[in-house]
Order: C-alpha cells, then sequence, then structure tokens
C-alpha cells in the first residue's frame, strides 16, 4: 500500500512538471464577434496545438474603441495583455503612448523569427510603419470599404442585377426603384458613418481630409473635409433621408444586419462583413466597389484600409515575447493566410498569399472577396489617399458623427456640419498635439 502511495505521488509530481504545466500564456485581447469571433478562436487553438511551449489566450473586450481603451487602462494598472487589437484609427494614440507598446520590428529582430516587411502588402503595412519602413504593429484584419448588394432586390427593381450601380448618381436612382419596389424603410445605408462619408470618401475621390498628408506626415494637421463635394455628398444625404431612400444605420457596424436581413438592398461597409453575410444573407449578393462622383476629375482614386492591427504591449518578458513573435511567424504563413483571407474577407497581408490565391482561380468564382483588393491598387496612393494618421481619432469620430447626425435631422446645413465638424476636430487636434509632445 506505501508502495502504491509512493507511485502516485510520484505521478502526481510529474504531471505537475509536464510540458502543459509550463506553458506560457499570452493573453490577446480582441474586438471580433460573430464568424470573426470564431476566427479569432480557431487560430488560437491551431496554434497551441501546433507547439507545447505557449498558450495563446484570446479574449473578446468589447467594441473597438471599448478593446483599446481597456488595454490603455490595463497598461496603466500594469496588467496589459501581451497582444491588443486596435483599429486602425487608433494608430496615431498607440504610437504616442511611449512605453506602452514593442514595435513589431524590434519584437521580431531580438525573438530571431524571420522577418521581411518586403513580403507584406505595402497598401496595408504602410499603415503601421514609420516613414522607414519600421513595422509598429502586426497587421491582422485589414479590410476596405466595399459596396454590397442584393441582387435578387436589384431583379425585383426591374434593374440590371449584374450591372450593379457604379456612381453615385446611378445609387441614388437605384434607391428610388428599390423604395419604390417594396424596401419601404431604407433605398440604400452605410455602416461607420465618418468612415463612409468622409474619410473614405475623400480618398475615393483625392480629396483631403487633412494637411501633411492626413497627418501621416505629422502631428501638426489640420482638417479640411469641408469641400465642395464633401458638402454636396452630405447634403444628398440628408435630402434622401426626409423619404428614407437613404436611412442612417449609425456610427459602428451595429446596423449590418440591415442588410443581411434583406432590409436595405444597398449597403457600404467593410469588405470583412463577407463572414456574416456568406452565413446570413438568404439571397444573392456580391460585393462592388464604392461609388463615386463622375464630375471629380480622376475619380475613382484608391481606398485607404480599415480593420486593425495587432499590438504589443510593452513590459513583458523575454519568454512571453518569444511567444507572441512565433505566433505572428505563425499568422504570416502562405496557406494560412491565404485560408483566412478566403473564409473571413479580410484581406491577405502577404504578397505570397494574394498570389496563392488569384493564381487558384479563387476570384473568379468569388468576385466579391477581390473587390477591396482591386480598390486599395485601382491607383498609386497619393498624400490624399495613402491613409490617414490622425490622434485622438476614436474621440474624434464621435464629434464628426454628432455634426452629420444633426443635419440628418434637420437641424443644420450639411456646409454648417461639416465646418463645426472640422473646427472642433481641429480643436481636439490641437490637445493631442499638445500631450503627444510633452
Amino acid at each position: 500500500m506505501n508502495r502504491f502511495s509512493a507511485a502516485a505521488g510520484l505521478a502526481a509530481v510529474l504531471a505537475l512538471a509536464s510540458p502543459a504545466a509550463a506553458q506560457t500564456e499570452i493573453q490577446w485581447w480582441h474586438a471580433m464577434t460573430g464568424g470573426n469571433n470564431d476566427v479569432v478562436v480557431r487560430l488560437s487553438e491551431e496554434f497551441n496545438a501546433s507547439q507545447k511551449d505557449y498558450k495563446i489566450v484570446p479574449s473578446y473586450k468589447g467594441s473597438y474603441p471599448d478593446t483599446m481603451n481597456a488595454g490603455i487602462a490595463a497598461f496603466r494598472a500594469n496588467n496589459a495583455p501581451h497582444i491588443l487589437q486596435v483599429f486602425e484609427v487608433g494608430t496615431a494614440t498607440m504610437m504616442s503612448a511611449r512605453g506602452a507598446v514593442k514595435p513589431v520590428y524590434q519584437l521580431m529582430q531580438e525573438a530571431n523569427e524571420t522577418f521581411d516587411p518586403k513580403s507584406y502588402l505595402p497598401a496595408i503595412t504602410g499603415y503601421y510603419s514609420t516613414a522607414k519602413g519600421e513595422m509598429l504593429s502586426f497587421p491582422f484584419n485589414s479590410s476596405s470599404m466595399v459596396m454590397w448588394v442584393n441582387k435578387d432586390a436589384l431583379k425585383k427593381a426591374g434593374l440590371n442585377a449584374d450591372q450593379p450601380p457604379k456612381t453615385w448618381p446611378e445609387v441614388f436612382e437605384a434607391a428610388k426603384k428599390l423604395k419604390g419596389a417594396g424596401y419601404a424603410t431604407c433605398g440604400f445605408s452605410n455602416a461607420w458613418a465618418t468612415w463612409a462619408n468622409i474619410e473614405q470618401l475623400s480618398a475615393w475621390h483625392n480629396l483631403p481630409l487633412a494637411t501633411k498628408a492626413n497627418g501621416l506626415d505629422g502631428f501638426d494637421t489640420e482638417l479640411k473635409f469641408n469641400g465642395p463635394v464633401q458638402v454636396k455628398h452630405l447634403q444628398s444625404l440628408v435630402d434622401l433621408q426626409k423619404d428614407k431612400t437613404y436611412d442612417y444605420s449609425g456610427r459602428t457596424n451595429a446596423g449590418e444586419g440591415r442588410f443581411t436581413a434583406g432590409e436595405c438592398p444597398l449597403f457600404l461597409t467593410s469588405s470583412g462583413f463577407y463572414g456574416n453575410v456568406k452565413g446570413n444573407a438568404k439571397f444573392d449578393w456580391t460585393a462592388v466597389p464604392m461609388p463615386y462622383y463622375p464630375d471629380v476629375q480622376g475619380a475613382p482614386q484608391n481606398s485607404i484600409i480599415g480593420g486593425a492591427s495587432l499590438w504589443v504591449m510593452g513590459g513583458k518578458s523575454a519568454a512571453e515575447y518569444k511567444g507572441v513573435a512565433k505566433f505572428f511567424t505563425f499568422l504570416s504563413d502562405t496557406d494560412r493566410q491565404a485560408r483566412l483571407h478566403q473564409e473571413s474577407g479580410y484581406l491577405p497581408i502577404t504578397r505570397a498569399a494574394y498570389d496563392k490565391t488569384k493564381a487558384s482561380g479563387f476570384y473568379e468564382k468569388n468576385p466579391a472577396l477581390e473587390t477591396a483588393l482591386v480598390e486599395l491598387t485601382n491607383k498609386e496612393p497619393t498624400e490624399n489617399s495613402r491613409g490617414l494618421r490622425l490622434g485622438n481619432l476614436v474621440q474624434i469620430r464621435d464629434v464628426w458623427s454628432e455634426e452629420i447626425e444633426a443635419a440628418l435631422a434637420g437641424g443644420k446645413s450639411a456646409k454648417e456640419a461639416l465646418d463645426t465638424a472640422v473646427s472642433r476636430g481641429n480643436q481636439m487636434l490641437r490637445q493631442f498635439e499638445r500631450s503627444a509632445t510633452r
């Protein structure tokens, strides 16, 4: 009996000393929901199964702003995760948070992981890199804005489902016909109010959102999006909102379900909406490039990216950083990137994954998934379409949304709303500039 007890005790000690017990946990805070949350969970499980030294622990922390704010608060409390998913408009804020982040290029170099920034698509990595091309964060779920089309609805309205509207005037006319065909509450709409109607609109028409290449060339930038084209666009939405030919769907992506439910047959939102459309739409659908105004010379230009990247938080051990670096190498695998792109709708972050997908003939059967890539590479980017990097942009977007909402409610003219959005936004930029240069 004593020998049996001793053996049992030895077994318990060995169990405690097993590789599983010695794993280094890597906390990953994210903002993915629905099908995209499933992707995060599966990637974590696949990495965990591929080796025994590290364990990725994903945790959903709410919306993009909520997740970023939670990560910053946790850092101040010395309890930050190892990896924090931050949407693209939080880039300037993260860059200015001295000591809070570990630049990815340094992480990979110190961990001796193979890492060549040139293997990643520049239209994506440029947003998250220094002027020298040094990657600060790791692109994860990059996207751009596209127009989702309910082809069955177009047919019902007597429109050509194989040739969806390409210009804004065509969208307005199609929406009126759709409304008359039974889509009474919404001819067309969009998610992400400011991304669609200020940020992407300006880039797509090669118009400045702000000086200094929209902030990429310096903090001391001035907003400039209250020009004739932006004012005309908002005024069109105001006019069409009156009878719900256009119907506002909110500041974030909470209203995207209006498309998959069949309520709004034309809907502008992220290309990353693909997984939800594929899983929930009960009609024939596609995604096409954003509309443009044909009287704007040179339009369309190129779109800018959305989505988010993975920031590595500061203050962790070398062993923990080694695990994070290995996870990023795992995510960069060509086959994995190609599969992730094909299943989620998010863009492939490497050239090899894009080339592999294209060579396989995938886009011929799934043209909607190449739409965002076509937009991003439509023309060589200009200072107006490289992207944007504005401090406090999360908060500034709320101010812009307030002004858009005021115009849509009839409280202000489109010109007055955008003039005020620019003025209030510039005040917030100056506040950020002072705090970032202390």
